[in-house]
Formats: structure tokens, C-alpha cells, sequence
């Protein structure tokens, strides 16, 4: 069984991810939104209804405290601290932070275009993406990063979050850079001009068998749908009849995405989802157009990490008795938020309604108003109680049945649970493996680097996932990069581990060469929920 702290490794992650990717409707909040967003500020709005008192009391303490504070962090921190009374999606995003929220939803941030990684505290560039800025001024993977507008950036301890505040910025802006390339003994100096950057949230999209294709989706943003679609387009040249459509770790996003997607599995007007709140009625969303994938088979992959959106595309597919849903029991957050941007440039997302699957049920587990910590502590539950490795283990909380039209049996509350369950292999979590694992992309950058565009023009992907292999001298290497970067690794019990991190250290060396679709590729040709999908499929 797995241990709390080694689960609580990721989990930080998962919360910021479903909080930031909180579902927002798709449809206008009518007369209440407007009238909110025509007063001219959030303290009129308060004020008007009495409650001004906050604002009130920021003001006395800046004008009379005894120390200098930042009444701005206060604020923001009270704000949030009010929003977390009401339920755990309902959140208030600072000003700082709104634009980055954004852009992971939008499609799209202005930006110099480069993917970096930070090693030996230097940022070193991954890859300059097509069609960007810095890949038409010529920087390439392995340069690094030294200056950004004539400051130092190499060598001070900077976080991926200060890099982004720099690089990021209006498009039509300029950025200047200094560059260290290897041959080169003077810093190289670019102006790049900020562009629109695409963000894309379908991952990978390729055929796992003659039959068989797979679409991994991270996320539903405003353009999740239209590269669905020419995912879809690509598998059909290649004569798909079945589909792996992976929503695993995906936190959810737009409804819209969602239905739009869900559209194309589904015929006849079917429901795809409804919505409800104290305020807005019932809104109804259903099928509307002949779907491209409606005469596809389908698996949907879930696990804990799957949430909102991923959650109404696997419902719907899954009380329809369309497809079949494999791994594990998702999140479990059936609550609608809105985003309303306030005067100052912040905003906040409230819940406004409940989502209910086409059965009727609403999947979202059950909160205490204002207990946020222990909404989250229910996914560490899970792995305690043994659920993530036996599905007997699973706790269901809401006990009223419902049944699809082949009269299946299932639950509301708690997440979509999964026709066919997947353990997990509780040794991946080992903290040793984990510590190991952290290391390899650092490793692959510096070992592989002058290695990478002899392997690309040796091989294609699909030789690659083949014929490629880590060899002994290169996982000896590898051994004793990550012993002499972390203290508290024991390399002694990496031995059951071997060919774990040597398919991790090629799969990494795929996505340093095709991106995360090579790294798709070679990481599920041993990942058990996806061959346990193609045997469903058999």
C-alpha cells in the first residue's frame, strides 16, 4: 500500500491544476453578471449591499499600522480565504497571476517561444517551437540563457516562474537575450519580438496498432476541440476503427471543449450534460451534429487526476453504454464555475450551478464549506485505503443506482468509477524510483545532447520505439549522474528499477526529439492501462 507522503509528491500539483482548470459554463450568466460588471468597481459593488467593511478595514491598516505592510497580499489573501468558505473550486486570482491562468485556457500566450528547462541553475533552451520568434532568429536546443534584458539570469537561484514573468509580454514587444552556445566563446545577443505562442492541449495522436489509435488530451482550452479534430483526420488516413482516448491527469477546462467533443462520440440528440444552480435554470446539452467518431469503438483512460470536463466527456460516453472507461476512479468535481474579472485587474471564479451526466447523477464528492484541506486529504485516503491497487477497496458515498439504457448499475458522487480497474504498480511510487526519475531529464540534456541530431537522422519515430535502446554503459552513467545530485537517493535499490528508468531516459530522449508525441509513443508500449485498453478493444 502506498505511503501518504510518497503520494503527496504530486499532489500539490493535481490541487493547483484543478483549481486553476476549474470548469467554466459555456453559456452567458444573464442579467446578474451584467449588472455586476456595469458597476464601476468591485468596492461599489460592495458597497452598495453594506459589506464595504473590508476595504474599510485595509485602509485603516495602511494608514496607521505601525509597520510597513502590503495591504495588496493581504487582500488578495483575504479574498481567497473568503472564496474557500464556499466550496473548494471557488477561488480568487490575483492580479499577477490572471494573465498565466489565462493564457493555459485561451490557447495561445504572446511570448518569445522557446520550451527551457533549468540545470545547474542555468536555463538551457529545449527547443525553439515551429514557427516561433527564437526558432526564425536561429536559437536551437542546448543554448543557454545567461542575460535576459541585460540581467543576469544564470547562476541566482531562478525559479521556471521567474523566467516566464520575463520572457512572456505583449506581442509586438521586445525581449533582448544573451546567449551562451557551445563552439562560441562570446555571449550571442538576440532581440526577439513577442509573438502569439500557441498552447497546445492535445499531447499525442498516433497509431498504437494497425486498428488502434490513441489521442492524449491534457487539458480542454478554447482550441482542445479543432485539434481533436485534426487529430481525428490523421488517424482516419491511417485507417483507424478504434480508439484510446487518454483524459488521465487531464483537470478539466471549458464546457464547451467538452461538449464538442463528446458530440462527436455520441448520435440521435442524446444528452451529453445538463447543468443546474440556484440561479440559472436547467440548461441542457446534447448532440447536435453527425460526430466523426460515431461509428469509432472507444476506451477513455481516467485516473484520480482526471476532473470537470474530462469527467463529462467519460459520463457521457460512459452512461450511454458507448465505450468503456479503464483505470482508475476520477477526481470528482461536478461543480460549474464563471470567472468575473473585478475592476483592478483580478478576478475570481465562483461555482454558479452543479453538472449532472446524462443518467442524472452529479459525481462531485462531498465538502464541508470552508474544510479545503481535508476535500484534498480524500484523494490521499485513497491511496491509504488501498483503492488505487484494489478495486474492492473503493468507498462509494452516494448509494441511489442509476442505470444505463443496457441496464448497467452506476454511482453518483466521487468521480466516474471505471468499468475495467487498473492497479497500479505500487513500486513506481518507491521514493527512491521517484528520486531517480527527477533527475533524468537533467541527465538526458547534458548526456545526450551532442547525441541527439545523430539519433534523429538515424531513425524515425516508429524505428525508434522499436529498435532503440539504453545500453548498460548509459544507465551506468546515468547512476551515477543522479547519486552525485541527490544525497538521499540509495542507487543500491535502483536495481529492480532498471528497466523503469531506462524506458524513462529514452522516452525523455523522444521528447527532446519529437516532442510529447515521441514521448507517448515510447512510454505506452509498457504502460499498463493502455495495453489493458487493447485487450478491452480484443
Amino acid at each position: 500500500m502506498l505511503q501518504l507522503n510518497k503520494i503527496s509528491i504530486w499532489l500539490p500539483l493535481l490541487l493547483a491544476c484543478v483549481t486553476a482548470l476549474g470548469m467554466k459554463a459555456g453559456y452567458t450568466i444573464y442579467q446578474n453578471r451584467a449588472n455586476f460588471q456595469n458597476s464601476n468597481s468591485s468596492a461599489a459593488f460592495a458597497n452598495t449591499n453594506g459589506n464595504g467593511r473590508l476595504e474599510e478595514l485595509m485602509q485603516l491598516v495602511d494608514a496607521f499600522y505601525v509597520d510597513t505592510v502590503s495591504v495588496d497580499n493581504m487582500s488578495d489573501k483575504a479574498l481567497s480565504d473568503f472564496l474557500q468558505q464556499l466550496d473548494p473550486h471557488s477561488a480568487y486570482i490575483a492580479k499577477s497571476e490572471i494573465e498565466m491562468i489565462n493564457s493555459e485556457l485561451s490557447g495561445s500566450f504572446d511570448g518569445i517561444g522557446v520550451e527551457f528547462s533549468i540545470v545547474n541553475d542555468t536555463i538551457n533552451v529545449i527547443t525553439a517551437l515551429g514557427g516561433g520568434p527564437s526558432e526564425e532568429l536561429g536559437i536551437t536546443a542546448g543554448d543557454k540563457i545567461i542575460k535576459i534584458n541585460d540581467t543576469l539570469v544564470a547562476g541566482i537561484g531562478i525559479k521556471n516562474s521567474g523566467v516566464t514573468k520575463r520572457l512572456r509580454g505583449p506581442k509586438g514587444t521586445v525581449v533582448n537575450i544573451s546567449i551562451k552556445r557551445a563552439g562560441s566563446k562570446n555571449l550571442i545577443q538576440y532581440d526577439i519580438t513577442r509573438a502569439p505562442i500557441p498552447v497546445t492541449s492535445v499531447d499525442a495522436s498516433y497509431m498504437i496498432t494497425p486498428e488502434v489509435g490513441y489521442i492524449k488530451i491534457n487539458k480542454f482550452s478554447a482550441t482542445t476541440y479543432d485539434e481533436f479534430i485534426t487529430a481525428v483526420t490523421q488517424l482516419e488516413k491511417k485507417g483507424y476503427k478504434k480508439l484510446v482516448l487518454d483524459l488521465r491527469d487531464n483537470p478539466g477546462g471549458y464546457l464547451q471543449a467538452a461538449t464538442l467533443i463528446a458530440d462527436e462520440f455520441l448520435s440521435d440528440n442524446k444528452m451529453i450534460v445538463y447543468t443546474k444552480g440556484r440561479k440559472f435554470p436547467k440548461k441542457e446539452y446534447k448532440a447536435k451534429r453527425n460526430g466523426r467518431c460515431e461509428n469509432i469503438e472507444i476506451v477513455v483512460l481516467m485516473d484520480t487526476g482526471s476532473a470537470s470536463a474530462s469527467e463529462i466527456v467519460s459520463g457521457a460516453i460512459q452512461d450511454w453504454d458507448r465505450g468503456t472507461i479503464v483505470g482508475r476512479r476520477s477526481f470528482g468535481k461536478g461543480l460549474v464555475q464563471e470567472q468575473f474579472d473585478l475592476a483592478d485587474g483580478s478576478a475570481c471564479r465562483i461555482t454558479i450551478a452543479k453538472y449532472y451526466t446524462p443518467t442524472g447523477r452529479c459525481i462531485q464528492r462531498n465538502f464541508k464549506p470552508g474544510e479545503i484541506e481535508d476535500y484534498y486529504k480524500d484523494l490521499n485516503d485513497r491511496v491509504d485505503n488501498g483503492e488505487l491497487s484494489h478495486a474492492d477497496s473503493m468507498k462509494i458515498t452516494d448509494t441511489v443506482r442509476y442505470l444505463t439504457p443496457k441496464g448497467k448499475v452506476l454511482y453518483g458522487g466521487g468521480g466516474i468509477t471505471p468499468d475495467v480497474f487498473v492497479p497500479i504498480d505500487t513500486m513506481r511510487y518507491s521514493t527512491d524510483f521517484y528520486l531517480a526519475r527527477i533527475q533524468i531529464p537533467a541527465f538526458v540534456y547534458q548526456y545526450y545532447n551532442t547525441k541527439l541530431e545523430g539519433i534523429k537522422s538515424s531513425y524515425t519515430i516508429e524505428k525508434y520505439v522499436e529498435n532503440f535502446s539504453i545500453n548498460d554503459a548509459d544507465y551506468q552513467a546515468f547512476l551515477t549522474y543522479a547519486n552525485n545530485k541527490s544525497k538521499a537517493l540509495k542507487i543500491e535499490k535502483l536495481a529492480v528499477h532498471k528497466a523503469d528508468i531506462q524506458l524513462q531516459i529514452k522516452a525523455t530522449i523522444a521528447r527532446q526529439l519529437w516532442r510529447d508525441g515521441g514521448f507517448y509513443q515510447v512510454i505506452n508500449t509498457k504502460d499498463e492501462d493502455v495495453q489493458k485498453a487493447i485487450t478491452v478493444f480484443k
